[in-house]
């Protein structure tokens, strides 16, 4: 009985049901010790320059535990892709779609995304790349994140925004701007110092502590220019 329930939860997560290559006994934690090594070594060369002897050596495992666990170097890109994006992008969706006012949701927005990319910079230039080469990669982590389809996401985000957008026009304390626009203005004001980092500190003369204070006036500046441009 114990065997026809470890052969089905291995096949339930895609991995042969075989037991781990010879050798020492995996530790409880090897899949997740494997899992931040890729994240770290992708993130680093991307996918394409990624190598699965590299993030062997950086997780302190064989190469048989690797291909134990992921079964392909396209199963484990895909596998950190998602944790990557999970990270970086359901906070956002969940304020935008939340009945917080409209200029709550700018500040907040600009504050998360702006601390968590200053905790891992390269990941802008990681997503933009894994994206172009792999579009389907979007489909599945919004799936992943929110247990929906992106056509059951996005329109609900996009008709609190319009509202909200228009209710502001009227006002008289915006311009008109459609929501397409303002989610793109929003998001890659937040994004584009990052992914084009090495860029702006050779541009600005600015070290890793001047960047860091560049973000910091950012975070501060940004949501009223978003606001009343």
């Amino acid at each position: 009985m114990a065997n026809m329930r470890t052969r089905k939860l291995a096949k339930q997560r895609g991995r042969p049901a075989s037991p781990p290559p010879a050798g020492p006994e995996p530790e409880p934690d090897t899949e997740s010790r494997i899992l931040d090594a890729a994240r770290r070594v992708f993130v680093r060369r991307g996918t394409a320059g990624a190598r699965m002897q590299e993030i062997a050596a950086e997780a302190g495992v064989n190469q048989a535990l690797l291909h134990y666990y992921f079964r392909s170097k396209a199963r484990l890109a895909e596998a950190v892709f998602r944790g990557v994006a999970v990270r970086l992008f359901p906070p956002v969706l969940e304020v935008l779609a939340s009945d917080a006012e409209i200029e709550d949701k700018v500040d907040r927005v600009v504050a998360i995304e702006l601390e968590l990319l200053s905790r891992s910079p390269f990941v802008p230039a990681y997503v933009i790349s894994e994206i172009n080469q792999h579009p389907e990669r979007v489909l599945q982590f919004v799936k992943a994140m929110s247990g929906v389809e992106i056509d059951g996401v996005v329109p609900r985000v996009k008709q609190i925004l319009d509202r909200q957008l228009k209710t502001r026009e009227r006002a008289g304390l915006m311009r008109r701007i459609s929501v397409d626009q303002f989610m793109v203005n929003l998001l890659s004001l937040c994004l584009f110092p990052f992914a084009a980092r090495p860029m702006l500190m050779a541009a600005l003369q600015l070290d890793e502590r001047g960047f860091g204070r560049f973000i910091e006036q950012r975070r501060r500046e940004l949501p009223a220019f978003i606001l009343h441009a």
